[in-house]
């Protein structure tokens, strides 16, 4: 069994930082490309940013140059700094991995979310 446990979010006033951290254990024999989503009330689920096992990455236009993903193999765990935060940003933020398993079958994991409030 494999899962996703995140952890970093919380309430910042704008033009703050935080950062995500998600870590994943179980039975993984690897992990592929690793990103972060959000959502916020009323709105639907977007890409917030990816990176690929060889870390190459991807970033949303209203993000670009404030948010920086990474990931640390040896930890199986990926990062999602913010930076300069605005009110729009706030939303549950949430890790998804494609992650093969130890009997070799490759599936799409989620996290449980972390809220992520900016407001003065």
């Amino acid at each position: 069994q494999v899962q996703l446990v995140e952890s970093g979010g919380g309430l910042v006033q704008p033009g703050g930082s935080l950062r995500l951290s998600c870590a994943a254990s179980g039975s993984i024999s690897s992990i592929h490309a690793m990103g972060w989503y959000r959502q916020a009330p009323g709105k639907q689920r977007e890409l917030v940013a990816v990176i690929t096992s060889g870390g190459s990455t991807n970033y949303a236009d209203s993000v670009k140059g404030r948010f920086t993903i990474s990931r640390d193999n040896a930890k199986n765990t990926v990062y999602l700094q913010m930076n300069s935060l605005k009110p729009e940003d706030t939303a549950v933020y949430t890790c998804n991995a494609y992650i093969t398993n130890v009997a070799r079958a490759t599936t799409n994991y989620w996290g449980q979310g972390t809220q992520v409030t900016v407001s003065s």
